[in-house]
């Protein structure tokens, strides 16, 4: 009689598997998922749990309301687009205005690759900020302080570099960036299209060369 011959075990350590989401940051990251397309005021902590497969008290172990839940999601969000904007922003092999056009066409593929169901989580909350905590107003702000900084820094040494006009106030047209923008992710969410993000980006840009 023939047996097979025993194929001998390979040594070494057993491929590594990723590694599960802890508990709250699947909680995180499900809740910003369901908060940038419904915003806070309309997603339940029913359906986030859902989701997210995580029983009440275990969301209440890690968040005492969905108040503190929110505070969190606009911390993270916050440090997850800054981490965007310096990411663009610190490629020095590319011109100044060139990174600023490489953080336009990354948020449009964005867009697009959710079929323009996800906004921007400031923006969004910012249109609910009538109905939502006092609390979360200033953790908004500051995230738009930083970002207009961040552009403005952007737009100061696109100045230097010859790309703009030497007339142009960069503080000020940073802020207009941002107004501009979040109208513009407002409208492409309304229409399911990128037009409206072109159609602002096109003229601001073109604008700058003409101040």
């Amino acid at each position: 009689m023939q047996y097979d011959t025993p194929v001998p075990k390979r040594r070494g350590r057993p491929p590594k598997q990723p590694k599960p989401l802890q508990t709250r940051d699947l909680l995180l990251r499900t809740g910003l998922e369901i908060v940038t397309e419904k915003g806070f005021s309309a997603s339940g902590l029913d359906e986030i749990l859902k989701q997210a497969g995580v029983p009440k008290g275990s969301f209440y172990y890690y968040f005492k309301s969905k108040e503190a839940f929110g505070l969190e999601l606009i911390r993270q969000y916050g440090d997850f687009f800054a981490h965007k904007l310096e990411k663009h922003f610190s490629h020095t092999a590319n011109t100044p205005m060139a990174r600023l056009q490489a953080f336009v066409e990354d948020a449009r593929e964005g867009m697009a690759k959710y079929r323009f169901r996800r906004g921007c989580l400031v923006g969004k909350l910012g249109q609910e900020i009538p109905v939502l905590p006092d609390s979360f107003r200033e953790g908004l702000t500051a995230i738009f302080a930083d970002w207009k900084a961040r552009v403005a820094a952007v737009l100061l040494a696109a100045q230097e570099a010859g790309e703009i006009s030497p007339h142009v106030d960069c503080v000020r047209m940073a802020a207009f960036f941002w107004t501009g923008w979040e109208g513009a992710v407002l409208q492409a969410g309304l229409e399911q299209s990128v037009a409206p993000l072109d159609l602002f980006t096109q003229t601001f840009f073109d604008g700058l060369k003409k101040v």
